[in-house]
């Protein structure tokens, strides 16, 4: 039988997260390891270029505030 999901995302961490950093392997393991810990993707990436580097920004929700922020939208 698998676990209950905790309604709360583990160590304090916050429901709603912005993921920033330059498009590497780091960053991809960075959200790969929020959506291992229970977390779901928002929204699509936003991509900018600094003049040096491409940096990436996806945004993740934990599962218990989905409704409330799919009424939001």
């Amino acid at each position: 039988m698998p676990a209950k999901k905790s309604s709360q995302p583990p160590d304090g961490l916050p429901l709603y997260r912005v993921l920033t950093g330059p498009d590497d392997a780091a960053f991809c393991h960075r959200v790969g390891e929020a959506v291992a810990l229970g977390y779901k993707l928002y929204g699509a990436p936003a991509v900018t270029y600094n003049g040096e580097n491409v940096i990436v920004a996806q945004a993740i929700i934990w599962p218990t505030i989905e409704r409330s922020v799919a009424r939001i939208r």
